[in-house]
């Protein structure tokens, strides 16, 4: 992850809940933008997309109300910047270059196995059977963590085909899917995929389903 790359144009925070602490009224800038980002992951994490409040994200994110009406018309608004966001978000996937199809699998999927551990990845899973009910924010998650994953899935395979390490008939969409599917999957059934389970999925499908074929 890389740092926010400039100043942004949050607005400061003002004390309109006087139950807080003085305290949470010195995040300015980007910096109150992220605990913004971090509390509405939270909170998702917490009570599900259905209950999602400002009420209820800008205590926890040492702020008042009016910071987040002034910025954004709904908490949907709101998370799909934060999903956006490269640091809180999934803005700014990172593609690995370890030299090997295998090595590559794992850190890209072991990378996005660590990630649905995390607030972000956790509030992932209530996002994602929002399709029925918010088909915009159901949309948005598809282009910003399943079709960039999916991309660079399509890529290492590329390349290792390239190395005559995986098949030319592997080069498809579905073929680039299964590896995310199957993490998430794996991830919303027990809650944690093990660097063991990567591991796994890699050695006992993928590399088999991509395998030069004689």
């Amino acid at each position: 992850m890389t740092a926010p790359s400039g100043p942004s144009s949050a607005p400061a925070a003002q004390d309109d809940d006087p139950g807080r602490s003085r305290k949470s009224t010195r995040r300015r800038g980007a910096a109150l933008t992220q605990a913004i980002y971090q509390a509405t992951f939270e909170e998702i994490d917490d009570v599900g997309f259905e209950g999602l409040a400002f009420d209820k994200i800008a205590p926890r994110a040492g702020t008042g109300k009016s910071a987040l009406y002034r910025r954004w018309r709904t908490p949907t608004e709101l998370v799909l910047d934060a999903l956006s966001d490269p640091v809180a978000g999934f803005g700014k996937p990172i593609v690995p270059d370890t030299g090997s199809l295998r090595g590559d699998l794992i850190a890209l999927l072991g990378a996005f196995a660590h990630v649905l551990d995390e607030p972000r990845g956790r509030a992932l899973r209530f996002l994602i059977i929002q399709r029925t009910h918010n088909h915009e924010l159901h949309q948005r998650v598809r282009e910003l963590v399943m079709l960039p994953n999916r991309q660079i899935l399509l890529s290492l395979l590329g390349a290792a085909v390239e190395r005559g390490e995986a098949d030319p008939a592997c080069l498809t969409p579905r073929v680039a899917s299964v590896g995310p599917r199957m993490i998430l999957t794996e991830s919303m059934d027990t809650g944690t995929v093990t660097e063991a389970e990567v591991q796994a999925i890699v050695d006992e499908v993928l590399l088999p389903l991509t395998a030069p074929r004689r």
